[in-house]
């Protein structure tokens, strides 16, 4: 474990504790750069691990269409990269939560690779997930994140052949990120089953595995925790910041909501916790 970098660090210390990693998605600069950093120290607070942060895109394919309006509603804000960094900055000053910058390749081109990969390391984010780059075409950008200690993070999906399974737990690094369902983000009444996904997935690496993509109630949240070391959720924070758009307990409503979806996962460690006391 590279002990300089949060992610490993989350969940090194989950894993020799036996609990689970939480992860929350919020798209940057929606509905406000000043709220984005207000949910981040808030769920810093309440005990969120890690945050990843969605740079707002026009041509998001790997979002619903949540994910969709609150990008374009940032983007009519004029958020950007440099104004997402600037902002995580400030943030760093205040807490040592896990950040990952979530955003497309082409984002990342224009802003250039050199540059984006050591601003990430200046202003302390911790890892990157790119839904369309593929292992086979980032050979450059592992190198990059690798000399500056970021982790790029891939996704397998449920549909993905052992090759890429191989191929995903090799590049990888930090955890993998499972996404749960075929198709875009979005909440979903119900997921598949995914015990077989990830057994499969658990074959061939030893890396942490976090699930993402449709979770969004508690129930949902205790049964990817049965099976991944982490859960995602993002298109139901970003739905329960829209509910609260107008309103001036804007922050402190959603931080409620995702204490509420938290609390499953602090039943989820105490199980485990009980079940190893008698081992």
């Amino acid at each position: 474990m590279d002990c300089c970098n949060r992610i490993d660090k989350k969940f090194f210390n989950a894993k020799k504790l036996s609990k689970k990693v939480f992860l929350i998605y919020i798209t940057a600069g929606y509905p406000n750069l000043k709220i984005t950093e207000e949910l981040i120290l808030g769920f810093s607070k309440i005990g969120v691990d890690i945050v990843e942060l969605g740079v707002p895109f026009s041509d998001p394919i790997a979002d619903g269409p949540t994910i969709q309006k609150a990008s374009k509603e940032a983007l009519d804000n004029n958020v950007n990269l440099s104004k997402i960094f600037k902002i995580v900055r400030k943030i760093r000053n205040k807490t040592e939560i896990g950040l990952i910058i979530m955003t497309y390749y082409n984002v990342i081109y224009q802003y250039g690779l050199k540059r984006f990969i050591a601003d990430c390391k200046k202003v302390g984010i911790d890892g990157i997930i790119i839904p369309d780059l593929i292992p086979e075409e980032s050979k450059y950008l592992v190198k990059l994140s690798k000399k500056h200690n970021v982790r790029l993070i891939f996704l397998l999906a449920p549909t993905s052949s052992l090759d890429r399974i191989k191929l995903v737990s090799k590049y990888s690094s930090g955890f993998i990120y499972c996404v749960s369902l075929t198709g875009v983000t979005g909440e979903r009444s119900n997921l598949p089953e995914i015990r077989d996904y990830i057994n499969k997935v658990r074959r061939h690496t030893d890396k942490p595995i976090a699930v993402g993509f449709g979770v969004s109630k508690s129930y949902q949240v205790k049964k990817v925790l049965k099976y991944a070391d982490g859960v995602i959720i993002g298109s139901a924070v970003i739905k329960e910041i829209e509910r609260n758009i107008n309103k001036k307990n804007l922050v402190e409503n959603v931080l409620k909501f995702v204490s509420k979806l938290k609390e499953e996962r602090e039943r989820v460690n105490k199980v485990k916790k009980k079940r190893l006391s008698y081992v």
